[in-house]
């Protein structure tokens, strides 16, 4: 067993002053005139300074309380608590990865939050805040190599991994394709619209609802951007490394072997420039506050040759384009009148494909081994048009793959033949293992617009 640390003893002052907005809003919300009445005319802004303390001294003794360390089995033990003790163990040999954010504030101090990744749990309880930057990626490090194996001398310095970038997608690409993402056009073609039959029908309180429309794009394009400024693909032996965020900078890690499908999307008006978006879904990644733990956008936009080369990375030796599709019968297009030419479904004998979508076009890809389920599903409309819909199931995310609106014939047959093929591709692979890949070269960024998508 290793000596107790704690993290760093600047992380009290940083749990008040994020804690300080929140307050000063509360309170200013409410009034606070009956607490300030109450403290003998201690006025609004003595409330604030007393709370403030008060969350200080608090968040000191939560600091003081919070250990973490190798017990002897080499898992890492973290026990915090001021009225009740915790003590969580992460057990090193389930780890998926090691996060490491840096949320804004945390940036101004130079610090950084850890966030373990373990099997089947979630990181809430394990999040260590906060540690040094070079404190937590060596940590990181540490953590890696401890659960690939190698036990280090205690206060040696872990190596990191070595890393390759493979892709960096480009500031004025992001900010284009944000723009051109259907719901932000469909907001700016909204605001004049509305303008224009406020002035037509003299309704000059709509005319002004519609100008402060201007904030929801502004909003929308503004927090994507923010969030994905930078976006860096590395390659290295623990994984695909992702790096991105302006103002909360965030650090995470898609193992090997952990993806259990993909999707392949393109919005319509990408389709001039040949950009692509790429999402997985992970095993094993938990969904933290507002889904911020589980890494599922891996190229946020990018030219599609740039996001093929990508994907032989996640999936070696799957290309989901070169898979013979079959599409929709012609009842589909009652069914789904705008979106059924795009409805399609094929397989190999290593991938299960589905396209769909009218705006945003997307592939899904699931690999027969990652098979977790196979539905069939047939609602009223669909029974009496012929057509079924086939679903196959992946472990939680934003990939669902679904070959909607095929004929209920063979529908039936693709869903008997997709559980077929998952239990064939289990019993091939035996128990599932991670392993790790070498780091490969970068992927040279495309001049063009390259291929199209068929």
């Amino acid at each position: 067993m290793t000596e107790p640390r704690h993290t760093h003893p600047v992380t009290p002052l940083v749990t008040m002053v994020r804690a300080a907005p929140v307050l000063i809003i509360g309170i200013f919300v409410t009034g606070g005139g009956e607490a300030t009445h109450f403290l003998g005319g201690l006025g609004t802004g003595g409330l604030i300074l007393l709370i403030l303390i008060g969350v200080g001294v608090y968040a000191f003794f939560s600091w003081t309380r919070l250990t973490f360390f190798y017990d002897d089995d080499g898992d890492l033990r973290i026990n915090s608590g001021v009225f009740v003790r915790n003590e969580r163990r992460v057990q090193l040999s389930r780890l998926q990865s090691v996060d490491v954010t840096q949320p804004i504030l945390a940036r101004l101090f130079g610090l950084a939050e850890l966030r373990p990744e373990v099997a089947g749990a979630s990181s809430e309880g394990t999040k260590l805040q906060y540690l040094a930057l070079e404190d937590a990626q060596q940590l990181r490090a540490e953590l890696l190599a401890r659960a690939s194996g190698l036990r280090q001398e205690e206060g040696v310095p872990v190596a990191t991994a070595p890393e390759q970038v493979l892709v960096q997608v480009p500031s004025p690409h992001l900010l284009a394709s944000l723009v051109l993402q259907p719901s932000t056009v469909f907001l700016l073609l909204l605001i004049p619209t509305v303008v224009a039959v406020a002035g037509v029908a003299g309704l000059w309180e709509l005319g002004i609802t519609g100008i402060f429309l201007v904030f929801a794009p502004v909003t929308v394009v503004g927090g994507q951007f923010l969030k994905y400024f930078g976006f860096t693909v590395a390659q290295s032996p623990d994984g695909l490394r992702l790096r991105f965020g302006l103002t909360s900078h965030r650090s995470q890690t898609v193992p090997p072997g952990r993806v259990q499908a993909v999707r392949i999307e393109r919005p319509l008006m990408w389709k001039p420039w040949g950009w692509v978006r790429v999402i997985v879904n992970v095993a094993g990644a938990t969904g933290g506050e507002e889904g911020e733990d589980r890494p599922s956008v891996i190229l946020p936009v990018a030219p599609l040759p740039v996001a093929r080369a990508l994907l032989q990375q996640v999936l070696p030796g799957v290309d989901p384009f070169s898979v013979v599709l079959t599409s929709a019968p012609a009842a589909a297009r009652w069914r789904a009148p705008l979106q059924h030419k795009q409805l399609a479904v094929g397989a190999t004998s290593t991938v299960f494909v589905t396209r769909r979508g009218w705006l945003v076009p997307k592939w899904d890809v699931v690999p027969h081994a990652r098979t977790q389920s196979v539905r069939l599903r047939q609602g009223p409309w669909q029974r009496r048009l012929g057509l079924a819909s086939v679903f196959v199931d992946s472990t939680p995310g934003p990939v669902s793959i679904a070959a909607l609106y095929q004929d209920a014939g063979a529908a039936r047959v693709l869903a008997q033949e997709q559980t077929d093929r998952a239990g064939l591709a289990r019993r091939q692979a035996g128990p599932g293992q991670s392993e790790s890949h070498p780091v490969g070269p970068p992927i040279a960024p495309d001049p063009g617009n390259g291929a199209d998508l068929p």
